[in-house]
């Protein structure tokens, strides 16, 4: 009697259902934004660092498109420090901070073996947030050529991947 009633209790038991997150459900994320020079008066513009500093020191927009009126995403940070004897250092860190519906958290970007090409493939080496834990790829590309990097905006793919969940980022 007590078999049949754990069979039963067994088939008609109600089972938990777990809501799959959006992070569990999926194994890679691939997005495509722009870097772009903050929108302020130029009364409040101040160069972080001068330009004979040796350091690259910034603090930039991510928005959606290309456009200045493109809506803002996140932010982008970094400290880089291009001289020979630091272009392969640890500390040289392009920080992408998210705040949006869809995703809040941030990833950092790994900038060794930046040799100021039209386009750089950088390394994503870890994430906060939505991005726990991401690692993957940071593409950057300038997308126009006729201004000063300083006023540069930059198309960023990201080809992230999360740990337990895929081994491969779509090429």
């Amino acid at each position: 009697m007590t078999t049949l009633a754990v069979i039963l209790l067994a088939l008609f038991s109600p089972v938990p259902h777990k809501h799959p997150t959006k992070s569990s459900t999926r194994p890679w994320l691939a997005l495509s934004l722009y870097i772009q020079q903050p929108q302020v008066a130029s009364s409040t513009m101040h160069p972080v660092a001068p330009k004979d500093a040796g350091a690259l020191i910034f603090h930039r927009t991510l928005t959606e498109g290309p456009e200045i009126t493109s809506p803002v995403v996140g932010k982008a940070q970094g400290f880089i420090i291009p001289i020979e004897q630091f272009a392969h250092s640890a500390f040289n860190i392009i920080y992408l901070t998210f705040d949006t519906h869809e995703y809040s958290g941030s990833l950092s970007v790994q900038a060794k073996n930046v040799a100021q090409k039209d386009k750089e493939e950088l390394t994503v080496v870890g994430g906060t947030g939505s991005f726990a834990f991401a690692r993957g790829v940071a593409v950057f590309a300038q997308t126009n050529r006729h201004t000063s990097n300083f006023d540069a905006i930059y198309h960023i793919k990201l080809h992230l991947k999360f740990p337990n969940r895929s081994q491969t980022i779509p090429g």
